[in-house]
């Protein structure tokens, strides 16, 4: 009796995948690529026309390459005044800020007590008010008391819109914590001082870290409410830029943009690289 080897099936042809399916399985890194771009050409113009050399006033078109303006980044007049102004401010609001943010957004986390309600959405009205009304309402409240406008109307403005943010990112932060670790502290003998100095605080340190972050790059941005309140003397670099708009961008402007924006590159990677280098310590 004769037996019959079957031989096994030839594997299928591989089909030939067209453009549309390839485009079709790729569709989201190819959106989230361009809104990429999108998102970051107006930064990569910035820093373009930093290296440019205009003929005119106005750094609008393209003529030749130049290291000038970052050889001399202070030889436009009035912009590292106006600058140096901006930092200053925008430090000092952030550090007021991100203090009373804090405190603010403990107090509403962990505390039960009657108006937390009315509370929570008082800290909301400023960020839902349009700048506008913000900045008019602030320069009444100064007049009407008497105040001269200037560099500390400017500050008390700021902190008053940032105020909100670092509430909101700090509380978020705190209303994630696991309350087990704070249990835990308290069970190993901990007193409240202890647990919130080496528990709690470490813990609420990236919320507080981005409430900070987001304080400063709002304060140092803001143009309206700081137009609202300044004096002809305390001029923000905001309010440089657009008056200098329009007369004459100096190339120094962009030089100003480009370094923040590489400042602002180099904190979020150094952010990631610390927290990658301590999940890797975590899970060793």
């Amino acid at each position: 009796m004769s037996t019959t080897m079957q031989r096994p099936a030839a594997p299928p042809a591989l089909r030939r995948r067209t453009p549309w399916q390839v485009a079709r399985d790729n569709i989201v890194w190819v959106g989230a690529f361009l809104a990429l771009v999108f998102l970051l050409l107006p930064n990569f113009v910035v820093v373009l026309f930093s290296f440019n050399k205009p003929k005119g006033r106005f750094n609008y078109t393209w003529t030749r390459f130049s290291l000038d303006a970052w050889r001399h980044p202070c030889s436009a007049p009035g912009m590292c005044k106006a600058l140096g102004l901006s930092l200053k401010i925008g430090i000092a609001a952030t550090v007021v800020a991100t203090i009373l943010g804090t405190l603010v957004a403990f107090g509403l986390a962990r505390y039960r007590f009657h108006g937390r309600a009315g509370a929570n959405l008082l800290v909301f009205l400023p960020m839902a008010t349009p700048e506008v009304v913000m900045g008019s309402s602030l320069l009444t409240l100064f007049v009407s008391i008497g105040w001269s406008l200037g560099a500390v109307t400017i500050f008390i403005a700021h902190v008053m819109f940032c105020l909100s943010y670092v509430v909101v990112t700090v509380k978020a932060r705190i209303a994630g914590l696991d309350p087990r670790l704070e249990q835990a502290a308290a069970d190993l003998y901990a007193n409240e001082v202890q647990t919130f100095t080496r528990v709690t605080l470490p813990l609420v340190a990236p919320g507080i870290a981005a409430g900070a972050l987001l304080a400063f790059s709002l304060s140092f941005d803001d143009y309206i409410v700081s137009n609202f309140n300044a004096s002809s003397s305390s001029v923000t670099f905001p309010m440089y830029v657009y008056g200098a708009a329009q007369r004459g961008t100096p190339v120094q402007i962009n030089v100003i943009g480009t370094i923040m924006f590489l400042v602002a590159i180099l904190a979020v990677g150094v952010g990631q690289l610390v927290a990658s280098r301590r999940n890797r310590h975590k899970w060793a």
